[in-house]
């Protein structure tokens, strides 16, 4: 009974007999194809909505990766480096998140590995900063091939870090591959 009574209303909000009539509406060729035309605007939609959302989250995270890779140089002037600490590892946490490790913005998390990493330089944590310059070094030769002037720049700072350590040799391998990139015309 109540799935007649819920016909009947269907009907009637459709336009269909009149009223207390239990007549089910007729579907005529032209309701077909209005009712076509919406399926396919529903498929559409099922497909555009979420791309719409995961392109909508990936600005948001771009913006939230920005904001707090500014709070972090903010920081690092004032000398707050405990902060700029925290706030570097979930400027990081931003970037993974956001970008696919085949993704071209992944350099997003390299400069989030380098900024990190010169935290650590500079409060003298040599062991926390290395693996995480070693790691944007491979993300820039992935990224963007291993002649590009950001690898070079990575290799510098690689090298950097070697030389206050006085890891001297392996310093000089790095400056000579960076000096290499930097040689090349563009």
């Amino acid at each position: 009974m109540g799935s007649t009574r819920l016909s009947c209303k269907l009907a009637h909000k459709m336009g269909a007999g009149q009223q207390g009539d239990n007549r089910r509406p007729a579907f005529t060729s032209e309701a077909r194809k209005e009712d076509g035309k919406m399926m396919r605007a529903l498929r559409l939609m099922a497909i555009a909505v979420p791309a719409l959302f995961v392109a909508g989250l990936a600005i948001s995270q771009g913006i939230e990766w920005e904001t707090l890779t500014q709070e972090v140089m903010d920081l690092h002037r004032a000398e707050r480096y405990d902060r700029a600490v925290v706030v570097a590892k979930r400027a990081l946490e931003v970037a993974e998140r956001s970008v696919g490790p085949d993704h071209p913005d992944y350099v997003d998390v390299a400069m989030s590995l380098n900024n990190l990493a010169f935290l650590y330089f500079n409060q003298g944590q040599h062991a926390q900063a290395e693996p995480l310059l070693k790691r944007a070094l491979a993300i820039y030769e992935k990224a963007l091939g291993p002649d590009h002037p950001d690898v070079a720049m990575s290799l510098e700072n690689i090298a950097h870090l070697y030389r206050t350590t006085k890891r001297n040799e392996e310093a000089e391998l790095l400056e000579a591959r960076a000096a290499r990139i930097r040689a090349i015309e563009r």
